[in-house]
């Protein structure tokens, strides 16, 4: 019997931090300056506000640095890991929720990046469960970024 051998996911899948401040102004301006700053780009962003606090989501191009930079700043913040998928029209934003459907996985949030460099439009999204969300993905013919993918 001939086994396959199964190629490994490549190792930097995509941070996503989730800073948590006050809902005050100049915060995010705050924020973003501190990390423009010290030449860390972000790539993406969603802002979800209620009355006292924010949530700042954001992919930047180098995480290492931005996690340092709010940790001395006092931002705090989380982590977590979020698929990037790469699309070529807003047409096919059907086309990636109904795979994702199809595989029965819970879409949480999405956020579009600001335009990437390759002219090509890109997700940022969580879900339940990355892995099949990627094999799906995949499946379907849409490619799948990483970290090193969009980092300068």
């Amino acid at each position: 019997m001939v086994s396959k051998a199964i190629p490994a996911r490549r190792a930097d899948p995509v941070v996503q931090f989730s800073v948590f401040t006050a809902n005050k102004l100049g915060r995010l301006h705050d924020l973003i300056s501190m990390l423009g700053s010290h030449a860390v780009h972000v790539l993406a962003m969603t802002v979800l506000d209620t009355t006292d606090s924010t949530i700042i989501r954001l992919v930047v191009d180098d995480p290492d640095k931005a996690r340092d930079l709010m940790r001395e700043n006092d931002f705090p913040f989380t982590e977590s890991k979020v698929l990037v998928v790469e699309v070529d029209a807003a047409t096919e934003l059907h086309k990636v929720i109904q795979g994702l459907l199809e595989a029965e996985i819970n879409i949480n949030y999405l956020y579009s990046f600001i335009p990437h460099p390759r002219g090509k439009s890109l997700l940022a999204i969580s879900m339940e469960d990355n892995e099949i969300g990627e094999q799906c993905l995949k499946r379907h013919g849409f490619s799948v970024l990483r970290q090193s993918d969009i980092s300068r």
